[in-house]
């Protein structure tokens, strides 16, 4: 399984989704078929703890399962904001 990090802005630009499929499709050439993508930032994860209520259908994934960010426990969140980009 190959985790990669996203900057945000990548999939914001408007080339972003184009060149998200190129590295898809190069990864299954090359025999990487279970790939997962974390597009997020910190700023966001933090404030999603400070105000659950305006982020209730941010999904997140944790070990091998995905889950809603703001139904973690404090502990897990942590583990997943210390694992983010970082953005300014």
């Amino acid at each position: 399984m190959l985790n990669m990090k996203l900057d945000p802005e990548f999939m914001a630009a408007s080339v972003g989704p184009q060149q998200l499929m190129a590295l898809i499709k190069s990864m299954c050439t090359l025999g990487v078929y279970h790939i997962q993508f974390n597009v997020i930032d910190q700023k966001k994860l933090i404030q999603a703890q400070k105000e659950p209520e305006k982020y209730k259908g941010m999904l997140v994934r944790v070990a091998g399962y995905t889950a809603y960010f703001v139904e973690l426990g404090k502990d897990v969140q942590d583990e997943i904001i210390g694992r983010t980009v970082l953005r300014g």
